[in-house]
């Protein structure tokens, strides 16, 4: 046999081997989708180098280190991962149909994912965006100086200096470094869910929010993108209108995603493949050190084992600010209680939550996965 054909076998055997590799059907949107980028190149030979391209060119990424320097927490490597998720409330391009903008985008929905030394289990914390915090010194996107300001809404930190004061914000709240950032917009969330085939949830209530356009009677349902995103983003149609309820419903709707065992078919079906693929690459930005097919799929494959029953859920212990009912003020002894387990790599103690509004209320009687 010659050189050439033995490399031509070895090539044939990989690519076998590669498409016999079961598929863990617990994978939540980022897993599922870096992995499919990644396997669209493998499976596809060499004749797709100009689909790799296409990919690598969709993902958009914010260079975090050198925007914020040395003045961050020390990076700790104990074999945890802290990583911030945003989803912006933009309505700029496609987004317009969810309203008009006022001022510049804000980070809609703020996660801090946990990931234990392991990889086996997470924490999420989610910020609310109406916390008012101390927002640090940041930078605007035209380079101008944003001094900063006490009692600000979260989420005027990502209007003010995009990524970088989002996550530099994060930073000085938890004391907590942040490795990695990813940021999924509307209209790439919709898009996802449409091309996973939907997520299966039951509500327990008649949901209707038209600000949302959320029209769900009690019973079980396969939500399709547009319907899901009007879940995580509906905060009129449940609990008390907060932003605590969508918090809430967020939370309820990641852990049916991390439960649908629904087989996407991915793997059996190259469009589908390619589609999530582009699909997943479109809709998020990332730090610098994802924005690559290959480096978002080596992240992903870090996490690929954590499903529903390995997260643990909560809100950044708050209360309702005496002096205005539409803001929320942390609750500071039980905040540093659950940043202090992150930095330890603990899990976050059940008195740290006890007394917050954030985990309260009906809202979790409300949806289910399915």
């Amino acid at each position: 046999m010659t050189d050439e054909s033995r490399a031509a076998a070895a090539g044939r055997r990989g690519k076998r081997g590669r498409r016999r590799k079961p598929r863990d059907k617990r994978k939540k949107v980022l897993v599922l989708s870096a992995w499919a980028a990644a396997s669209v190149v493998v499976l596809g030979g060499t004749g797709l180098g100009v689909v790799y391209f296409k990919l690598n060119g969709n993902i958009k990424g914010v260079d975090i280190n050198a925007a914020l320097g040395t003045d961050r927490p020390a990076d700790i490597d104990n074999g945890s991962q802290d990583i911030l998720v945003l989803g912006s409330d933009s309505r700029s391009g496609k987004n317009a149909k969810y309203g008009k903008d006022e001022g510049a985008a804000r980070s809609d929905t703020a996660m801090i994912v946990h990931v234990y030394k392991g990889h086996k289990k997470a924490s999420v914390v989610s910020i609310p965006r109406d916390t008012l915090i101390s927002r640090p010194d940041c930078t605007t996107d035209d380079g101008k100086d944003a001094p900063g300001a006490q009692r600000q809404m979260f989420n005027t930190a990502y209007e003010v200096g995009g990524p970088a004061c989002a996550v530099k914000t994060v930073e000085k709240m938890s004391g907590i470094r942040m490795d990695h950032y990813v940021e999924v917009d509307f209209t790439g969330f919709k898009k996802l869910i449409d091309t996973l085939g939907g997520v299966d949830i039951t509500t327990k209530k008649d949901i209707r929010d038209k600000d949302s356009h959320l029209d769900l009677d009690a019973g079980t349902h396969t939500l399709n993108g547009e319907q899901a995103l009007g879940l995580v983003r509906t905060r009129h149609g449940v609990g008390d209108g907060s932003d605590l309820g969508r918090i809430q419903l967020q939370q309820a709707f990641i852990k049916a995603l991390l439960d649908q065992v629904k087989d996407v078919g991915v793997f059996s079906n190259p469009k589908k493949l390619f589609d999530l693929a582009n699909d997943a690459t479109s809709a998020i930005t990332t730090d610098s050190d994802l924005n690559d097919v290959k480096s978002l799929a080596s992240f992903a494959n870090g996490l690929k084992g954590i499903g529903a029953g390995d997260m643990k859920m909560v809100t950044l212990p708050i209360q309702y600010d005496p002096a205005d009912p539409n803001r929320v003020l942390p609750l500071e002894e039980a905040d540093q209680q659950v940043w202090d387990a992150l930095r330890a790599d603990r899990a976050i103690p059940k008195s740290a939550t006890e007394k917050s509004a954030g985990d309260k209320g009906d809202v979790g009687a409300v949806v289910a996965g399915h």
